[in-house]
C-alpha cells in the first residue's frame, strides 16, 4: 500500500489495544492530518475509526456508522471536522472531487478506509495497516514520513502501556505542557483492571517523560507520601520507558484558585508557608543532590550565557556567578540544608480545600538553604504576590522554624536573586534555542524581583556584578522574540 518506512508496530493487538491506539492518536491529530486505514475485510479498520472519532468528540460523541454506502460521513469535533471515508464502493478516483474529500484532506482530520481505491495516496498521510493474526487480533503497522510523523513510535508505546495498565478504553486528552521535556495527558474513563492490577473508570494523568528519567520522580513520590505529603499516587509505571500513570489531583492549581478568588491569597500563602515548614522538619533524603554555593553559581551561569548577549551587551554580568558563590559562603553555608522541591509555586500546587495541598513537579528536588522554596513561591515568575502577603508568609515560616529573622532575610534575598537570574537565562534560552517565546512575557516581573533582592545591603557585591546589564524593556523583549528559535541546541 505504501513505500513509506514503518514507524511503529503493535504485533498482536486485540480489540482493546486497537481502539486504545486510535484514542491515543486522537489526542494529537490536527487539521490536515490524514490516516489511511489499510487492511482486508474484518481487519478492524472501522473499529479503529469509530474509537478515534468518539474519542475526539468527547462528551458529545455520536454514533459512528460505517460509511460503506454513503462513502463519506462527517463529524463535528474539537478544533476541526473529522471526515470518515470508506472507498470500497468507489468506482473511479474522480468521484473524490464530487464527495469533497480532496479539499477536506487539507483542512480536516481524514480517516480513509480502502485507500488503494483512490489512486496515489495523499502526500504526508500516515498509513495504519491492519493485518489479522488470529480471531479478533491483528498486527498494526504505522508507516509514513518520519519528518511528518516524528512522534508516532512514542504514541504506539503509550498505547501499549495504557493497554497493559487496563486503561486502553480511556479517552486521552493533552494537558498544558511546561518548560521541560515532559508532557502530560488526562485519561477519562477506562475499561477495568489491567494485567498489573491497576486501571478503573476514573480519571488519571499520564506522564510522558524521556526514557530513563523517572527514577528521581518515583523516589521523591515515595519519600513524600511516606511522610504524609500528598504527591500523586503512582497507579502504573514503566520507568525505563519514561511512562507513569498517576493519580489525577484535579484542575484546582493554586494559580487558578487565586485567579478565581484573589481574596483567598493570604490564607493560601499561609498554608504554603506551613507546608514548607512541615517539609523542613524532615532531614532531606540522601538521594537528592546538594544545591550549595558552587552548584548555585554554576546554575546562575545560564544568565550570563544567554540574557546579556541577547539583550545586546555580551560580557555584561560575567561576575554574577562568582558573586553568588561568595555570598552563599558568607550568608548561607552555616544553615543546615533543607529539602527544596525547587519549582514550588502556584502552578505546581493543587488546592484541595481543607485537605493537604497536592504537590506536582518535584522530581528535581535538592538539599539547599531553607529559603529557596519560599523564594520560589513568594517571588513567582508567573504572578504577583502582594508585599504584605509575602511578609506575612515569611513571618509565619520563621515563627514555625525558629530561624533568626535578620540572617534569614539576607539568605532569602540571595536565593530569590539567584533563582531569578537563572530564570532569566532559562527564559531567554527557551526562546532562542527551543522556539518557546511565551516565557518572555514574565521577564519584567522576574527582573523587578531581582532588583528588590539585590537592594538588600548584604547583596551589594551581586548588585555591582549586575551593573551594565539592561532590564528587559519591551524593546529588548521584542529583540529576543525576533530571534526565536535561531540558536541551535548545543
Amino acid at each position: 500500500m505504501t513505500d513509506a518506512p514503518a514507524l511503529a508496530t503493535l504485533p498482536d493487538a486485540d480489540e482493546d489495544a486497537t481502539a486504545g491506539l486510535a484514542r491515543v492518536l486522537a489526542a494529537v491529530l490536527g487539521p490536515g492530518d490524514c490516516l489511511l486505514l489499510d487492511g482486508p475485510v474484518g481487519a478492524g479498520k472501522s473499529h479503529f475509526a469509530r474509537a478515534l472519532i468518539r474519542a475526539r468528540q468527547g462528551d458529545a460523541a455520536e454514533d459512528v456508522p460505517s460509511p460503506t454506502f454513503t462513502l463519506v460521513q462527517t463529524y463535528e469535533a474539537a478544533v476541526t471536522e473529522i471526515w470518515h471515508a470508506d472507498l470500497y464502493r468507489l468506482t473511479d478516483p474522480s468521484e473524490l472531487v464530487e464527495l469533497g474529500l480532496d479539499e477536506a484532506i487539507d483542512t480536516a482530520i481524514t480517516l480513509i478506509e480502502w485507500p488503494d481505491r483512490m489512486g496515489a495516496p495523499p502526500p504526508g498521510a500516515l498509513t495504519v495497516s491492519l493485518r489479522p493474526t488470529a480471531p479478533d487480533r491483528r498486527r498494526i503497522t504505522l508507516s509514513g514520513d518520519p519528518a511528518r510523523w516524528p512522534g508516532v513510535a512514542r504514541l504506539a508505546e503509550i498505547a501499549a502501556f495504557l493497554h497493559r495498565a487496563g486503561r486502553a478504553g480511556a479517552r486521552v486528552a493533552p494537558l498544558a505542557g511546561d518548560a521541560s521535556a515532559r508532557r502530560y495527558f488526562r485519561l477519562t474513563g477506562g475499561d477495568g483492571t489491567g494485567e498489573d492490577g491497576t486501571g478503573g473508570d476514573g480519571t488519571a494523568v499520564l506522564m510522558d517523560a524521556p526514557p530513563g528519567t523517572c527514577a528521581p520522580y518515583l523516589a521523591m513520590t515515595g519519600w513524600l507520601r511516606d511522610r504524609g505529603f500528598h504527591a500523586p499516587q503512582v497507579l502504573a509505571a514503566d520507568a525505563a520507558a519514561g511512562l507513569l500513570l498517576l493519580e489525577d489531583l484535579g484542575d484546582d492549581l493554586v494559580a487558578r484558585v487565586l485567579d478565581r478568588d484573589p481574596d483567598a491569597a493570604p490564607a493560601i500563602y499561609a498554608r504554603l508557608a506551613d507546608l514548607i515548614a512541615d517539609l523542613h522538619r524532615h532531614a532531606p533524603p540522601d538521594f537528592v543532590p546538594a544545591l550549595d554555593g558552587p552548584a548555585l553559581a554554576e546554575q546562575v551561569g545560564l544568565f550570563a550565557q544567554w540574557y546579556p548577549p541577547a539583550a545586546g551587551v555580551p560580557g555584561a554580568g560575567a561576575g554574577v556567578a562568582a558573586a553568588v558563590a561568595a555570598l552563599y559562603a558568607q550568608l548561607c553555608a552555616d544553615a543546615a540544608p533543607a529539602l527544596s522541591l525547587r519549582d514550588f509555586h502556584a502552578e505546581n500546587v493543587v488546592w484541595r480545600g481543607g485537605a493537604a495541598p497536592g504537590l506536582l513537579d518535584f522530581q528535581d528536588a535538592v538539599a539547599t538553604h531553607p529559603a529557596y522554596d519560599l523564594a520560589s513561591a513568594l517571588q513567582d515568575a508567573r504572578r504577583d504576590v502582594a508585599p504584605d502577603i509575602e511578609a506575612a508568609a515569611l513571618a509565619r515560616y520563621l515563627a514555625a522554624t525558629g530561624q533568626e529573622p535578620g540572617r534569614f532575610a539576607a539568605a532569602y534575598a540571595l536565593m530569590g536573586a539567584q533563582r531569578g537570574l537563572r530564570i532569566m537565562g532559562i527564559f531567554t534560552r527557551l526562546c532562542l534555542r527551543d522556539a518557546k517565546p511565551r516565557y518572555l512575557a514574565f521577564m519584567p516581573r522576574v527582573w523587578a524581583a531581582i532588583v528588590r533582592d539585590v537592594a538588600h545591603p548584604a547583596l551589594a557585591p551581586l548588585a555591582a556584578a549586575l551593573r551594565g546589564v539592561p532590564p528587559p524593556t519591551p524593546e529588548i523583549i521584542e529583540r529576543i522574540a525576533a530571534r526565536c528559535g535561531t540558536r541551535p541546541t548545543r
